[in-house]
């Protein structure tokens, strides 16, 4: 563990003080916020980096701010942390959570039989309706968990909720995994509760599923999932024994929750959730259905012809998830081909979340109205319609948005697209483009304010980062070039200050003026600058007319001088001339 970080405070606020241990995507810590009175504690995730090379710093920004957005959503739930803060600092990446007090589900789980302690089927059942109601708002924000496990599990200490943490791992439903996931790089306490697909980078909704089903298996039998055996001919979970006092219903729940090829499974928590409410419906009083020793034939079963439909074409596996009861195998599938009104109600959700509006509500208008879910389906008809049009609507503006360069407004949309999967995927293209733009333009920006900084035009620089958007990864950067060029646009403002009154004091008014209309507005010396340049520009006028003035009258008596000489050098012409004539008279004579 990095206990080099306790003690430390990050962002002048949130100070370590215990190490929660590390993870396949960086370090987990807890921190009090030291800006608050009672130091409310919060949680904070460093999130590792590889390498300082400045493209894949780049990279991780992007996927940074990518996976903050979602977590923004994400802790809109009140059963997920709340999002708090994302910033970096030292090429490093911080993310801080709200710190939910309380215990993991490890407490609550048996480590085996012998302990007396494994949970009831109630128990089991409110469990899983608890969480697949939280899994449902995450997948409907177009991302799956990717490692549910009891430890990601907190029993809330104020209300006894259980709430879901760690989104370090989350994924894109429709783009899934980068790449195979290395066992070696996986926690060992993630180990049981990973679908096979997972490993070889094909992650779906259902892989959530998967997990929380392996978390009720091990609530139900006492057995940590590592420990169950698995059929070598179809790879099946062996779960169920004679020693395992489970109902039917539960059993063929559990078992297609953690069916091996991820196409067999539940496809969605919807699913999963309208089968344990309509199994709870049709038990009566209770769900369990204790066996016995004695008579391994007091299994209810169905009465020929008259299997429930929650049974009816439930795949469940056979061979590695029947009933194994000594004397036979008891098969939960019924040989009935029929196709109950529910699942024609599942099919056609289906196919709504797919995109095909019209074949959903055909299916549902299939449903006859003897039905005890026609209701249902006519209102779910009526909801389909009126999100459907909302969705469509949003995307048309996310889409106008994109192609007039408004990548912000891109964004912006994305969030109010209802949760249909088809639409939601749609959306998120437009707003992965729009951040790979947000990005190119940051890029753009940033080279423009670097270039004016570096020709001391920091007015120009700041005008630049500050048309940078918002959602760009390069925030942190921005932020601190904008505090550090408006620093310097303050000290160069303080000096062209400074030399206008030197240049002032000497009586050089016309550079004192010069300096005075270079500093930018918006800075703390510029009132004080415009009352020296008023101040300065009126010496400026006085001293010029004092020059020209000056300049006038040495002119004019140059113009004076001048005007003498020639009348001296006139009369001394005209007394010589005078002299001639005299001269002449007298020779004459």
């Amino acid at each position: 563990m990095n206990y080099h970080m306790i003690g430390k405070v990050l962002q002048s606020r949130y100070q370590i003080v215990q190490s929660l241990g590390a993870g396949v995507f960086g370090q987990t810590y807890i921190a009090v916020d030291i800006d608050y009175p009672d130091n409310s504690k919060c949680v904070v995730k460093q999130l590792k980096v590889n390498n300082c090379q400045p493209s894949y710093l780049d990279t991780l920004r992007l996927r940074f701010l990518t996976e903050t957005e979602t977590l923004k959503r994400l802790g809109l739930h009140q059963q997920i942390p709340e999002f708090i803060a994302c910033f970096e600092e030292n090429e490093r990446f911080y993310l801080i959570q709200e710190f939910i007090e309380g215990h993991d589900l490890t407490a609550e789980l048996p480590i085996n039989q012998e302990w007396g302690c494994v949970w009831t089927e109630n128990d089991v059942v409110e469990f899983l309706i608890d969480v697949l109601g939280i899994l449902e708002f995450v997948h409907s924000q177009g991302v799956i968990h990717c490692d549910i496990k009891p430890e990601n599990l907190i029993r809330r200490a104020v209300d006894g909720k259980l709430v879901l943490i760690d989104f370090g791992s989350i994924q894109s439903v429709d783009l899934g995994i980068d790449a195979e996931l290395p066992i070696y790089s996986i926690p060992v306490t993630s180990l049981g509760y990973i679908p096979p697909e997972q490993f070889i980078g094909q992650t779906q909704p259902n892989s959530d599923i998967y997990a929380l089903g392996m978390i009720a298996i091990q609530a139900l039998t006492g057995i940590e999932p590592l420990q169950l055996q698995v059929d070598p001919y179809t790879n099946e979970i062996i779960w169920r024994s004679p020693n395992t006092p489970v109902n039917d219903y539960l059993a063929a729940v559990l078992s297609q929750m953690i069916r091996y090829d991820f196409q067999d499974r539940f496809q969605s928590v919807d699913e999963v959730l309208r089968v344990l409410k309509q199994m709870a419906a049709e038990t009566q009083p209770t769900l369990a259905l204790e066996p016995t020793a004695e008579n391994d034939d007091s299994h209810q079963q169905p009465a020929p012809g008259k299997s429930s439909p929650l049974l009816t074409g439930m795949t469940v596996g056979l061979a590695a998830n029947s009933l194994l009861m000594g004397l036979g195998v008891y098969s939960l599938l019924n040989t009935s081909p029929a196709y109950s009104e529910t699942e024609t109600l599942y099919k056609a959700t289906e196919e709504y979340q797919t995109g095909d509006l019209q074949t959903a509500i055909a299916l549902a208008k299939s449903i006859p109205s003897y039905s005890n879910i026609y209701p249902e389906a006519q209102a779910t008809i009526e909801e389909w319609q009126q999100q459907w049009q909302e969705a469509a609507q949003q995307y048309l503006i996310a889409e106008q948005a994109l192609n007039e360069g408004r990548w912000s407004d891109v964004l912006r949309a994305t969030p109010n697209v209802p949760d249909i999967l088809y639409w939601q995927s749609k959306t998120d293209k437009l707003a992965q483009q729009a951040r790979v733009n947000i990005e190119a333009q940051t890029q753009d920006l940033l080279a423009k304010a670097y270039e004016r900084a570096g020709q001391r035009d920091f007015s120009t620089a700041l005008e630049y980062l500050r048309q940078i958007p918002q959602e760009s990864s390069a925030g942190a950067l921005v932020q601190r070039k904008l505090a550090e060029y408006n620093q310097k646009r303050q000290i160069r403002a303080a000096y062209f200050l400074h030399n206008a009154s030197k240049k002032a004091s000497v009586g050089d008014f016309n550079a004192a003026v010069k300096f005075l209309r270079q500093i930018p507005k918006n800075t703390s010396v510029y009132a004080q600058a415009q009352v020296k340049l008023n101040e300065y520009t009126q010496k400026q006028r006085l001293q010029t007319q004092s020059q020209k003035l000056a300049l006038a009258r040495v002119s004019a008596t140059q113009k004076t001088n001048s005007n003498a000489f020639v009348s001296k050098k006139s009369a001394t012409r005209i007394e010589n001339s005078q002299s001639g004539n005299h001269w002449q008279e007298v020779n004459i004579r």
